[in-house]
């Protein structure tokens, strides 16, 4: 079973001419391993999934572990509203490689609590990969409770969550019903620090695209326990999470990484550059942050 904590950067898709730039997604893992990440996170949200064709979300799980090359693990992004198109994508991912699955709850559908249970408990069936629940209602508008989480973490394959609610209380009351050795991993980065000192593992985080090693090290103080480490490095990272939020994610930071050199800042449609002041504030923080030591 894989043993995931640490930071586990939720991996931008670049784009080049429309299409997914490979040989640029490649040097983004490879930046990753070279940083100290503890895995990689394709396709998820960050990753644009909701605008990548079926063909394309295959082929960046594909890039990432052709990428990765065992050094670290691939956890694929095969969330969907449909359960249907989420058993197909675990089943490629198992076939393509992947150490494991990050599987966001069905969005725009609203399901009831007991639907969860049953798209998840179909996933869980599907693939013998172990499972990250991915908990974000602000995307997905419906939320997994506690109580849902803990009747999931029953099945053996299903090993953590995702928790991007940045609820820290949830860490405590997801701990008690689901167990000491349940993953939570945060997917918020501005509460990372935090969420650790409360049972959690690590993140799986977008400041990680723009500052890698950094957020690295302060997963890596954290588990050695040295928080007052930890929140020097948090400091000095709280603008840049900011700013990465200050529009719909991934604009802001597939924003940042251009400034930085690393790939074109496009999204797809209905995303959009963001606002020139947006631009602006990014490139502040950048500065900002690269006068101490370059990200």
């Amino acid at each position: 079973m894989v043993n995931l904590s640490g930071s586990l950067p939720a991996l931008v898709t670049p784009f080049k001419a429309g299409a997914v730039d490979a040989d640029a997604y490649q040097a983004l893992v490879e930046r990753q391993v070279a940083a100290g990440s503890s895995a990689v996170c394709p396709a998820g949200t960050t990753g644009e999934s909701a605008t990548l064709s079926h063909a394309e979300h295959r082929r960046v799980i594909e890039l990432a572990v052709e990428a990765a090359a065992g050094r670290v693990p691939v956890i694929a992004g095969v969330g969907s509203n449909a359960t249907a198109e989420a058993l197909d994508l675990a089943r490629f991912a198992e076939e393509a490689g992947a150490d494991g699955l990050l599987a966001v709850s069905g969005y725009y559908n609203k399901p009831t609590q007991e639907g969860l249970i049953a798209h998840f408990t179909a996933l869980h069936d599907a693939a013998s990969l172990p499972i990250i629940l991915y908990n974000v209602p602000g995307r997905t508008a419906v939320g997994l409770t506690v109580e849902t989480i803990a009747t999931l973490s029953r099945l053996p394959r299903i090993i953590g969550v995702k928790d991007a609610t940045g609820d820290l209380a949830r860490v405590a009351l997801q701990r008690l019903a689901s167990g000491a050795d349940f993953i939570q991993l945060s997917g918020e980065d501005m509460t990372a620090v935090g969420f650790n000192a409360m049972g959690g593992r690590g993140c799986i985080g977008v400041t990680a695209n723009v500052a890698p090693g950094l957020c690295a090290k302060m997963q890596k103080a954290c588990q050695s326990g040295d928080f007052a480490a930890a929140l020097a490095i948090q400091d000095r990272l709280a603008p840049l999470h900011d700013v990465l939020f200050a529009e719909t994610n991934p604009a802001p930071v597939k924003y940042a990484m251009s400034v930085l050199g690393l790939i074109a800042p496009d999204v797809r449609l209905p995303l959009c550059a963001p606002r020139p002041e947006t631009r602006a504030q990014i490139e502040q923080v950048l500065r900002d942050l690269e006068a101490k030591e370059p990200v």
